[in-house]
């Protein structure tokens, strides 16, 4: 995935339709019966201006998203509310959901450049050439060169005053903003390379003046780059263990947490992030000395992770316990595994390079197996295979596949399509951990090896939320964080990095780590209001979340629940106050 902030326009969803022939004009409101058409007829505007505006960091491109979502808002509000149906008006709040998600994403965008911008002193130039570009104009050659070559000159003066800095104290540059410039700055260079090559030997005034000037610019701007990085970031060429992300404070997580209709504070889901460890501490405790470990389950957890395969066959084993997940929920009647989705998934091998970033398996229409390469060094070989035995595989490789990543993606392509624009890590790994907390409260992890596996991963959830909100509260560094999954889930300490790394270098968005135990507690007591209560069977209910699409989990409470709902509707469901979620 690209950088964070480099998406600038709503970057907690990607576009989710082929791009096809469209205007991008304000929208014809859609009938009052049908928000979806008014979704759909969004959607297809936005992907087709996503091909246009390939600039994310311009004001340009953010000033023509903001002018889509403010037509967007216009015809929604031209909507009639009251003459719609339940999934209608769950649409329509969908929708205005997403208009201020991408207003927020926007704030924050915009105070992250400002945060870095005086590093860049020719981002303006750069936006300009690229607007130019997008209008077809012809450049004049002889003025261009001149731009590039003042511009080389700026980036120079600016890295001279910096280095007079950086023996202050005081005056020297934060290495989060020169981390987080040198990221811009390649990705300026990425777009400056796209405008040279689009008018370089077709225009031959243009080749003649700029071919040289630009070489000498891009080998500046990459020096500046390093320099911004080694010197001020201080992390050395080649260093592939240090982990420097962006704190976003405090304000801009209670905003994404209200677009996520989470009605909590950072500090109260810390506080229930820590009691869910404490308990998972507990059970670990039980099936320590089941194990004849006592008290001492880090021994226990020891022992669980040696008990791995050889070289050669995890796939084997990853495909053995994917069929058990999938058969479990079959023979149990708890959701529908439609025979396509049983025959649609394949597996593949993760290369040395992705396990840097992600030490585990992932999934969804491929599971990619993470296991030793040829190329790790002894001890890092040993960490793969510890890291992924058979307990740990156990307690999760059906939440890659079926019920969870695989069986959502195939249902969502099929159900309500359109609300794939709805994309929420709440939903889409929340329902996968739903199956986790399902499974281990149906008895499905029977040895004390296999509860110790799945209760591993669920403090991995809690820890993943402490970590996580307390970084971005600026009460924990990325390296107090990876001791933090070292001392207390149980990690291997270059898994826990590779884990902090993933959850610090943008490619997620700063709740995506939270959603996992946060998503699957809101399933959990959604289940408990329609199925306990005699409202729905399981089947029924793990059906109807998959065929509803993906939402905020309260929306689709609401939804299920038959809810009245006004166009003011605001989060308030105290879901972990839920008797289900107290118990555990």
């Amino acid at each position: 995935m690209p950088h964070l902030r480099s998406l600038v326009l709503c970057v907690l969803c990607a576009p989710v339709f082929s791009p096809v022939l469209a205007s991008a004009a304000p929208i014809t409101p859609a009938p009052a019966h049908s928000v979806q058409t008014l979704i759909e007829r969004y959607n297809t505007d936005r992907n087709l201006l996503f091909n246009v505006y390939t600039d994310p960091l311009s004001p340009t491109t953010q000033s023509r998203f903001a002018r889509l979502d403010a037509d967007a808002k216009h015809d929604l509000d031209a909507v009639d509310f009251a003459a719609l149906n339940q999934e209608g008006k769950v649409d329509y709040l969908l929708l205005k959901n997403f208009l201020a998600r991408d207003s927020h994403a926007q704030t924050l965008a915009a105070t992250q450049w400002k945060q870095v911008s005086t590093f860049l002193p020719i981002a303006a130039d750069v936006f300009a050439l690229e607007d130019d570009r997008r209008a077809v104009l012809r450049p004049d050659g002889e003025k261009t060169a001149a731009r590039l070559a003042a511009m080389a000159t700026a980036l120079d003066a600016r890295r001279a005053a910096i280095e007079k800095t950086l023996d202050s104290s005081v005056s020297r540059p934060s290495r989060i903003d020169a981390w987080r410039a040198a990221d811009d700055l390649d990705q300026l260079r990425e777009q400056l390379h796209r405008w040279f090559d689009f008018y370089n030997g077709y225009d031959p005034e243009f080749t003649w003046w700029v071919a040289t000037p630009y070489r000498h610019f891009d080998e500046v701007a990459k020096s500046y780059v390093l320099f911004l990085r080694e010197k001020v970031a201080g992390v050395p060429a080649g260093d592939k263990t240090t982990i420097i992300g962006t704190p976003i404070g405090r304000q801009a997580l209670l905003d994404q947490l209200s677009d996520e209709m989470i009605p909590y504070t950072p500090e109260e889901l810390i506080a229930m992030a820590r009691q869910q460890m404490a308990w998972c501490q507990r059970e670990m405790i039980r099936a320590s000395r089941e194990m004849g470990y006592g008290d001492d389950w880090h021994k226990a957890l020891e022992k669980v992770k040696d008990h791995y395969v050889a070289p050669g066959e995890q796939p084997q084993m990853i495909y053995k316990l994917a069929k058990q997940g999938e058969e479990y929920v079959v023979k149990n009647n708890l959701v529908t595994v439609p025979a396509l989705a049983s025959e649609g998934w394949r597996t593949d091998m993760m290369t040395s390079e992705q396990q840097l970033v992600n030490p585990f398996f992932t999934g969804g229409d491929t599971i990619n197996i993470s296991y030793p390469t040829d190329s790790m060094t002894y001890a890092q070989r040993l960490m793969s295979m510890r890291g992924n035995n058979y307990g740990f595989a156990h307690a999760t490789v059906f939440h890659e596949l079926i019920p969870g990543h695989w069986l959502q993606m195939y249902s969502i392509a099929r159900n309500r399509p359109y609300r794939q624009l709805f994309d929420t890590p709440f939903w889409v790994e929340g329902n996968a951990l739903y199956w986790e907390l399902t499974l281990w409260d149906r008895g499905f992890n029977t040895t004390p090896e296999e509860r110790i596996g799945a209760l591993f991963w669920r403090m991995h959830r809690c820890a993943r939320i402490v970590f996580s909100l307390s970084f971005h509260l600026g009460k924990m560094t990325p390296e107090q964080a990876t001791d933090y999954l070292v001392n207390e889930v149980g990690h291997e300490r270059d898994n826990a990095a590779a884990e902090v790394r993933r959850s610090f270098n943008g490619s997620y968005n700063p709740l995506y780590q939270c959603a996992y135990l946060l998503g699957g507690m809101q399933f959990r007591a959604l289940r408990e209001e329609m199925v306990d209560s005699g409202k729905m069977t399981d089947k029924q209910f793990n059906d109807r979340v998959l065929q509803e699409s993906e939402m905020p989990v309260e929306l689709l409470r609401a939804l299920m629940e038959n809810q009245p709902l006004t166009p003011e509707y605001k989060q308030s469901w105290r879901f972990l106050d839920a008797p289900v979620n107290q118990a555990r």
